[in-house]
């Protein structure tokens, strides 16, 4: 099981409060899960403002950072040394039931998933972070969710970092 029960409140209330970074230095986690994927060390970071990635030369961050206004875009890209990274990212609004049954999905995925990390925020086993990576081709790819149960919202991102 990948699952943490957190006991400290996220920061992020909306997904609209969500920025995006690659500058952005390692921040105190909450739980911090270390792999080698395909041979790349990888961290998988979740914070109380959402989550960071570090793998190889990428330092991705997607959280509700002081100073920094929200809103992520819809998709970036980036070469580093050795490596091209592309990102893309979505919200989405669940009416009823949708909502719930698609953040059940969520945990089970990440449960099944040999490098994975997910927190469960206190007050609604809906409020979750999730983090999943995995080896694609020559490269990794991840994927998270953060899920706001009183917005009944999903944000949803996958990242691709390929050697070159």
């Amino acid at each position: 099981m990948n699952g943490i029960a957190l006991t400290t409140s996220y920061l992020d209330t909306d997904a609209d409060q969500l920025s995006f970074s690659l500058e952005q230095g390692p921040l105190d986690a909450l739980a911090v899960r270390e792999v080698s994927v395909g041979g790349t060390a990888v961290q998988l970071r979740l914070l109380g403002a959402s989550h960071q990635v570090l793998a190889g030369p990428v330092r991705e961050t997607v959280a509700c950072l002081p100073g920094v206004a929200g809103g992520l875009p819809a998709s970036a890209a980036r070469e580093f040394e050795g490596w091209t990274y592309r990102f893309g990212a979505r919200v989405e609004l669940l009416p009823g039931d949708r909502f719930s049954e698609r953040v059940a999905w969520i945990r089970s995925r990440s449960d099944g998933e040999p490098a994975a990390l997910y927190g469960i925020f206190p007050g609604s086993p809906e409020a979750v972070t999730a983090l999943c990576v995995e080896r694609r081709g020559s490269g990794l790819s991840w994927r998270t969710w953060h899920t706001y149960p009183q917005s009944r919202q999903i944000v949803a991102t996958h990242t691709r970092l390929e050697a070159r």
